[in-house]
């Protein structure tokens, strides 16, 4: 039985729920009234994920060059958070000014914000990238992207990983919507629910634990 669960788990141990499902370059221009770049993590996962000591590089894709994920310690199934690009001193103003920016006075109450720095993390408009490892260094998602010069956010609801994004945001699709602000962005930060994994394939994490046990286990 041991065998043969090892078997099938050999398959699934490279699903992983968590995805880099929205990116924005261009939040950090001055227009946009929060000033700071963002990305969301999606947790497509049946169940909850801890992130603690989690990190973030751009496009040097390095984890020596890394800084790490703040304010959020754990993300719940099917559920997204947005990582700002602000200090910590910073992260009330901005965060303030995020929620203002994109959702007026209709701020969602299950609307989760975190928050990274690091002077060699920023997201370029030309082109550049997103890289997430967990607390041991291992890579959990990564997306790359091109130049993007519009008000619109790069869209990865479809959760693509370790490759190059480039559907941009659309009002109306995946539940993307024109921001508050002056500049009147495009996305939908927050807003994704995708359908979950079946928490058996989640193993990249429990690191085959369940099988451990089974081979413990005494026949009855």
């Amino acid at each position: 039985l041991v065998s043969a669960l090892a078997a099938q788990s050999a398959t699934a141990v490279t699903v992983n729920p968590v995805k880099i499902t929205e990116v924005n370059p261009g939040g950090s221009s001055t227009s946009s009234g929060y000033s700071a770049d963002w990305f969301e993590l999606t947790n497509t996962g049946s169940g909850t994920i801890d992130i603690t000591g989690w990190k973030m590089d751009d496009n040097s894709f390095s984890y020596a060059n890394s800084v790490a994920l703040l304010g959020v310690t754990s993300i719940l199934a099917g559920k997204s958070v947005i990582f700002l690009e602000s200090s910590a001193a910073n992260f009330n103003t901005v965060s303030t000014d995020f929620k203002s920016a994109w959702f007026g006075s209709h701020v969602p109450s299950s609307l989760v914000l975190g928050y990274y720095s690091g002077s060699g993390v920023g997201l370029s408009q030309s082109g550049d990238g997103v890289v997430v490892y967990n607390s041991s260094g291992t890579q959990m998602a990564k997306v790359i992207f091109g130049a993007n010069n519009t008000q619109k956010t790069f869209d990865n609801t479809a959760g693509l990983d370790n490759t190059t994004i480039n559907t941009l945001s659309a009002v109306g699709t995946n539940g993307a919507w024109t921001a508050s602000n002056s500049i009147r962005e495009i996305g939908s930060p927050g807003g994704v629910a995708p359908v979950p994994v079946p928490a058996a394939s989640w193993l990249l994490v429990s690191g085959l634990g369940a099988l451990g046990v089974l081979g413990r286990r005494k026949p009855i």
